[in-house]
């Protein structure tokens, strides 16, 4: 009884080493008929297009005077010029003046529609650079001889 236990063992144990055997052929064989070639330049080519799409948009081609990031940009003309209005926007212009605050900078920005001053923590800004910049709208009380100048600004979020 024995030794015919240990037969039906080793011929199951062999049945499944053949079948182990024979399904790791077939997946081989599978890598065997195809090349791995276009496989790693699809690879590389959606590496480079990736890569190409993080770089800046400084092409001459997109440096318009009409040209705008996004349909969230505001024109400097529309942003109101009341007491009340704590609206967030986007304005994108070009930077005519620069003038350092205590912890700040301000810049002046201009667009095809008008200029602001904008209030911001960054100090890399260069006149003549073009900039998108998104803020708060805020307005600063001047009384002067019984007249209101006061004035718009954005303060940089």
């Amino acid at each position: 009884m024995k030794l015919a236990t240990k037969q039906a063992v080793k011929q199951k144990f062999a049945q499944s080493v053949a079948f182990m055997q024979q399904t790791r052929n077939l997946s081989l064989s599978f890598l065997y008929g195809h090349s791995i070639i276009p496989y790693r330049l699809g690879l590389v080519f959606l590496l480079v297009v990736g890569l190409c799409s993080c770089g800046s948009l400084t092409s001459s081609g997109l440096n318009g005077t009409n040209f705008r990031i996004g349909t969230n940009v505001t024109p400097i003309r529309e942003i109101e010029k009341k007491k009340d209005n704590q609206a967030t926007v986007y304005i994108q212009g070009k930077v005519e003046k620069k003038a350092p605050l205590m912890k700040q900078w301000a810049y002046e920005i201009s667009d095809s529609t008008g200029k602001i001053w904008v209030v911001t923590n960054q100090k890399n800004l260069t006149e003549g650079a073009q900039v998108v910049i998104k803020g708060k709208v805020r307005y600063r009380s001047i009384p002067l001889a019984g007249k209101e100048l006061g004035e718009v600004y954005l303060e940089e979020e």
